[in-house]
């Protein structure tokens, strides 16, 4: 046999992964279609309070003249007086014209989804309005002209008599007088329900429209806090909407497709995962980041994993996997991102102390601060590159996986020390040093960022 082919059979596995990666351009990353080369990239935006009401409003109205436009229902008119379902048109046929407060309804209970919503009301509408609890199945045999035009009804909750006009129904015509009405509705406000809200006959879930149940509130801070309550029922239930979970922060992020992507408020800078709303995750997906949380806070199986995968490190005493190498995992990580925070104030300091003794101005020392921000990133990166690992299954793509996984804990290690002796260290070097960590995170995110 040949030197040079032992040399081929004794080719190591990094040199074979190095050519992955050098057949790369190094331009690459930087391509001016963040679409195409950005494996983070995600278009969105942050939307107000006013926004948002504003958004809901126009679904409510778009969704109120298509079903104006669909085909007349039958003749019953399964309608309340004063809050009714429809509005007549026509002698013979009813014209659908469902009331706003409704139309709201419908969409909330089908994800705010308008395309769901036509098609079937096309169908069934009465089974839509029935299923939606709208309306029942079948129509009430409770005459309401009569109950109204009544001179005393006794009231089934509190047992008292009023005038047939002091009492109030959906449509389900199960009627109550308006002080059981709004005392029913005050409890389940003060209980954080809203959208929620039922009719208060037993075994009866008719929901209670928006209007009606305003209708019946005469306190202002009751009226403010059921809008408020309902306003955030309608936001998690949109499939675009994202509440921003900043602290004291009222911003909505909106996307049209709602993937594990970062997401970052306009407002008040926080970042989270849009998909669902947690700290940002990637390259882990939702699903497998709340299975590694959960078992994060399971001590007894933390504690199986940690003895059988990782031992002390002789020297330092850190925990460190048995196959070799720092073991850098989640909390390590976490603790770094905190020390790097520091490290990033401690550049500031210096670098204003160079700007006040007129050695250069914060644009010469700003390559500084890119360094010290990139590295929070990439580090940010590596935290949740554990979780993918643990539950990624053994094979080829975990081999694949492992190998990037390493790569860049090790480019970023490179990256903190040069930034730590950043006045001993060349800029050129450190820049260089900059491009590679970044080409690592990025490769990685783009062959296994789950979406």
């Amino acid at each position: 046999m040949s030197d040079s082919d032992v040399e081929i059979e004794e080719e190591s596995e990094d040199d074979c992964y190095d050519d992955y990666y050098n057949a790369l351009d190094d331009n690459e990353i930087d391509q001016t279609d963040p679409r195409q080369n950005d494996p983070e990239y995600f278009e969105f935006e942050c939307l107000s309070i006013q926004d948002v009401e504003r958004l809901l409003n126009e679904c409510v109205e778009a969704l109120c003249a298509s079903l104006q436009q669909c085909h007349y229902t039958q003749r019953e008119d399964w309608g309340y007086r004063r809050d009714s379902l429809t509005q007549k048109t026509k002698h013979n046929n009813i014209a659908v014209k469902v009331m706003p407060s409704l139309a709201k309804v419908l969409l909330h209970t089908h994800n705010w989804t308008e395309l769901d919503v036509i098609p079937a009301y096309r169908q069934d509408a009465n089974k839509l309005l029935s299923d939606s609890r709208i309306k029942p199945l079948r129509p009430p045999e409770v005459d309401m002209q009569v109950i109204r035009s009544s001179n005393s009804i006794l009231c089934p909750i509190c047992l008292q008599t009023f005038p047939g006009e002091y009492f109030r129904n959906l449509s389900c015509a199960h009627y109550f007088c308006k002080e059981c009405w709004a005392m029913h509705f005050e409890i389940q406000i003060m209980q954080g329900v809203t959208t929620g809200m039922e009719c208060m006959a037993q075994g009866c879930n008719i929901l209670v429209p928006e209007d009606f149940a305003l209708n019946m509130l005469s306190k202002s801070c009751l009226r403010e806090r059921y809008q408020q309550f309902a306003f955030s029922d309608y936001v998690r239930s949109h499939p675009e909407l994202r509440y921003c979970p900043g602290p004291n922060c009222t911003y909505v992020a909106r996307a049209k497709e709602a993937q594990s992507k970062r997401v970052t408020c306009k407002h008040c800078k926080t970042s989270f995962c849009f998909k669902c709303g947690t700290d940002y995750h990637a390259p882990t997906d939702c699903e497998t980041i709340k299975r590694w949380l959960t078992k994060c806070a399971d001590d007894s199986e933390t504690a199986n994993y940690i003895s059988a995968h990782t031992k002390d490190c002789p020297k330092c005493h850190i925990c460190i996997e048995k196959n070799g190498g720092c073991n850098h995992m989640w909390e390590n990580h976490a603790k770094s991102l905190r020390l790097e925070e520091q490290t990033l104030q401690k550049i500031k300091d210096r670098t204003h102390q160079k700007v006040m003794a007129n050695e250069g101005t914060w644009i010469d020392w700003q390559y500084l601060l890119d360094a010290a921000a990139l590295l929070a990133k990439c580090r940010y990166t590596l935290q949740y590159t554990y979780p993918y690992a643990y539950y990624l299954e053994a094979g080829p793509r975990k081999e694949l996986f492992e190998y990037q996984q390493a790569q860049l804990e090790a480019e970023i290690e490179n990256l903190s020390w040069k930034i730590e002796r950043a006045e001993t260290t060349d800029r050129g070097d450190l820049e260089n040093q900059m491009d590679i960590a970044e080409k690592r995170r990025a490769t990685l995110l783009k062959d296994f960022l789950s979406v």
